[in-house]
């Protein structure tokens, strides 16, 4: 092999080496990337629904101690709207389902806000139920509580699942990592392995071929150097000696 392509083919290898893994780690980081925007994607939606399921219970819960004052109307528009912005929000975890057990956890806010639901349906204004706190504590209060509960397991499901994935992201990049690492090692030891044959294939060569000619020139003595390879350097080898040669006949004539 030409001298040139011995040279060439060892920064090929070199730049191969680390082309390769470049692109795997970009490969590994692109779709870690893209995976855990998903999943954290999914689970800031269903938290941010569940808050704003709570702060619709909430307006719920106080519309129903208007009506409790015999506040009829303002009772009922609070009641309205914040009914609205409940199943918004319910219609957003629903159709967001992506941990287990989620979809259990759906239907159990779906069966408690029902069951508060008809608590507050009926009327309360202008019946027994005006004024009546007792009725509240026992019946109202309670409902409100077990819905709020259910929402908040929800957040606190997807709160964790976020928890997890940003763990899991730190192990999955340490592992999208070593490639480049391990292409690194592999650039610096083959660095050494070619520095070492270029050493000793190319600049030694080059420094027996001048020490020889100097010695030709102090001392008359014949270029006796052992060049190991079939290259340019043999080449250049035989040119000095038949200009040695051609000097050596000149100089005789």
């Amino acid at each position: 092999m030409k001298l040139r392509l011995k040279i060439l083919s060892g920064f090929m290898i070199l730049v191969a080496t680390l082309f390769v893994a470049g692109v795997w780690s970009m490969y590994q980081l692109t779709t870690i990337g893209a995976s855990v925007q998903g999943i954290l994607d999914d689970n800031y939606r269903s938290i941010n629904a569940s808050k704003k399921m709570i702060e619709a219970l909430e307006r719920e819960d106080s519309a129903v101690l208007l009506l409790l004052s015999g506040e009829w109307k303002e009772g009922r528009e609070i009641l309205k709207s914040a009914h609205k912005a409940f199943q918004q929000g319910y219609e957003t975890v629903r159709g967001n389902i992506t941990i287990a057990g989620e979809e259990e956890q759906v239907s159990r806010i779906e069966a408690a806000y029902n069951t508060y639901k008809d608590l507050w349906e009926r009327p309360i204004v202008a019946t027994d139920r005006e004024s009546n706190l007792a009725w509240y504590f026992q019946e109202i209060h309670p409902a409100f509580q077990e819905v709020k509960l259910t929402v908040e397991t929800l957040m606190a499901m997807n709160d964790k699942t976020m928890y997890q994935t940003a763990t899991s992201l730190k192990d999955r990049a340490h592992r999208a990592a070593m490639p480049g690492i391990v292409a690194i090692v592999a650039a610096l030891v083959f660095t050494l392995v070619f520095n070492y044959f270029v050493n000793y294939y190319v600049v030694n060569p080059i420094l027996r071929l001048t020490e020889g000619i100097q010695k030709h020139v102090q001392t008359g003595e014949p270029l006796d150097v052992v060049i190991e390879t079939q290259d340019e350097l043999l080449d250049l080898k035989s040119a000095i000696q038949n200009l040695l040669t051609k000097r050596h006949k000149e100089e005789a004539q």
